[in-house]
C-alpha cells in the first residue's frame, strides 16, 4: 500500500515541478526547497512505527503543501488529497467520508486549479481505496498464515506426543503380556511339573522297599505330566492368534506402509470367509501382492491401485489392479515369473492383463 502512495506522490511532484518550471523559473529555488522539505517529511513518516507519532507527522505535509500553495506556486495544492486521506484513514473507517474531506479544500482554491485538484483527488481516492483493500486482505492473509502455522506446530507437537505415547503403550503392553504369560505358565504348568517331580522322587525312594506304592506314585506323576502338557497346549493355543487374523492384518500393514511411503493411493477390499485360507495361501498372496505393488510403483505411472481379495466357493481370488497406462506387450520379468512359480506350487493360476491399466490376478484352489 505504502509503495503505491509514494509512487503517486512522486508522479505529482514531477508534474508540479514541470508546471512550476514553465510558469515562473525565477522562483525555482523556492520550489526546490518546498520539494525537499515535503520529500523529507514524507520519508520520515515511514521511519517510525508509533501510530500516534505518525499521525502527528501526517499534519506536516498538509501544512507544507498549504504554505507552498500560497507563497510558492498554486500547483502545490495537488499534494493535499493524498496527505488528507492518509491522515483521515487513521480516524475514519468510511472511505466516502475520507473522499469528502479530501475534496473540502477545493472550496478555498483558485478557480484555475480547481479542475486539476478535483481530478487528482478522485484519482488519489481510487488508488488509495484499491491499495487499502488489498492491504487489508494482505494483512488478513498473513494473520491466517500465522494462525495456520501455529496450528501446524501444535498438530506436529501432538503427533510427536501421540507417537511417543503409542510407542510407550506398545512397550508397556509387551511387558504386561510377557508378565501375564509368565504368571500363567507358573500357575498352571509350574505347579504341575513340581508335583510330578515330587511324585517321581518319592517313587524312586520306594522302588526297592514298596514297589506297589512306587508304581502308584509313578502313575500319578504320569497323569500330572499329561495334565501339564495339556495345559501347555491350551495356553499356547489361546496365545496364538487365528491364522486369518494374522494374514489379513499383515496384508493391511503392507498396504498402509505402501501408502505412507508412496504417492499412489492404494485401497484394500476383501470379501468372503477368510477363516478357510491356509497359511501357505496367505504367504503366496502376501508375496504376490508385494511384487505387484512394487511393479506398479516402478512402471505404471498410476495414481491409484486397488487390492481385492475374494474367497469364493472353490477358489481364492487376489487381484492387484492400477489405473496406469498399461502396455501393449507384456514382458514377463523375474517378478512375474516368480509370482507364477509361487502360484503354480499349489496348483494355482495367475492372470496378467494390461487392457485397462495393469492387473495381476492370483487364483488359488481351496483345499490344495
Amino acid at each position: 500500500m505504502e509503495i503505491w502512495i509514494i509512487f503517486m506522490k512522486m508522479v505529482l511532484l514531477v508534474y508540479i515541478a514541470i508546471q512550476c518550471a514553465q510558469a515562473n523559473p525565477s522562483h525555482i529555488s523556492w520550489v526546490v526547497l518546498a520539494f525537499l522539505v515535503y520529500f523529507c517529511t514524507n520519508i520520515s513518516l515511514y521511519l517510525f512505527k508509533n501510530n500516534t507519532f505518525k499521525r502527528i507527522l501526517h499534519v506536516l505535509p498538509i501544512g507544507i503543501s498549504t504554505v507552498a500553495y500560497h507563497y510558492v506556486n498554486p500547483m502545490f495544492c495537488l499534494l493535499l488529497p493524498l496527505s488528507i486521506m492518509e491522515l483521515a484513514s487513521g480516524f475514519i473507517e468510511k472511505k466516502i467520508t475520507i473522499l469528502l474531506l479530501s475534496l473540502l479544500p477545493i472550496l478555498y482554491l483558485n478557480e484555475s486549479v480547481q479542475p486539476e485538484y478535483g481530478l487528482v483527488a478522485f484519482l488519489s481516492y481510487l488508488i488509495f481505496s484499491i491499495t487499502s483493500i488489498y492491504g487489508e486482505k494482505l494483512v488478513k492473509n498473513e494473520a491466517q498464515i500465522d494462525s495456520m502455522r501455529k496450528q501446524l506446530q501444535k498438530l506436529t507437537k501432538h503427533i510427536n506426543e501421540n507417537t511417543e505415547y503409542i510407542r510407550q503403550s506398545e512397550y508397556t503392553f509387551k511387558l504386561e503380556e510377557r508378565n501375564r504369560i509368565s504368571q500363567e505358565i507358573h500357575d498352571k504348568i509350574g505347579h504341575s511339573m513340581t508335583g510330578a517331580l515330587f511324585q517321581m522322587e518319592a517313587a524312586k525312594r520306594l522302588m526297592e522297599t514298596n514297589q506297589q506304592k512306587a508304581s502308584e506314585l509313578l502313575q500319578n506323576a504320569i497323569n500330572i505330566s499329561k495334565e501339564g502338557i495339556e495345559n501347555i497346549r491350551l495356553t499356547l493355543k489361546n496365545m496364538k492368534p487365528p491364522t486369518e487374523q494374522v494374514g489379513i492384518h499383515r496384508l493391511k500393514l503392507l498396504i498402509d506402509d505402501f501408502n505412507a511411503k508412496q504417492q499412489i493411493k492404494t485401497v484394500l477390499t476383501h470379501e468372503g470367509n477368510l477363516d478357510i485360507i491356509e497359511p501357505i495361501h496367505w504367504k503366496i498372496i502376501h508375496e504376490n501382492v508385494t511384487e505387484a505393488l512394487t511393479n506398479a510403483m516402478k512402471y505404471s505411472h498410476a495414481t491409484q491401485v486397488s487390492v481385492d481379495l475374494k474367497v469364493l466357493n472353490k477358489v481364492i481370488r487376489a487381484e492387484v489392479k492400477d489405473n496406469g497406462a498399461g502396455t501393449d506387450m507384456i514382458k514377463k520379468g523375474l517378478g512375474i515369473l516368480g509370482m507364477e512359480e509361487r502360484t503354480a506350487s499349489v496348483n494355482g493360476k495367475m492372470i496378467v492383463d494390461s487392457t485397462h491399466g495393469f492387473s495381476v490376478t492370483t487364483l488359488l484352489p481351496l483345499g490344495s
